[in-house]
């Protein structure tokens, strides 16, 4: 399956973009958060990686950097 995490860094910003285009990529399940990437406690992240299954999954995200500005 394909998962994937959208994230955007304040609640001003808006998901939609991501999501359109990962929609389109074919993933089949989407974790959305509005949470800066330097933070550690974030649950939709957190979420995502507990769901995905070793070797049955694929995470796919719409730029790298939406995955965080740190240490993961």
């Amino acid at each position: 399956m394909l998962v994937s995490y959208a994230r955007v860094s304040t609640e001003s910003q808006n998901l939609g973009i991501q999501v359109r285009q990962l929609e389109e990529a074919g993933c089949e399940k989407i974790f959305k958060e509005k949470v800066t990437g330097t933070r550690s406690d974030r649950p939709e992240y957190q979420a995502m990686k507990e769901f995905v299954m070793e070797g049955e999954d694929t995470v796919v995200v719409y730029k790298l950097d939406r995955f965080g500005t740190s240490n993961i």
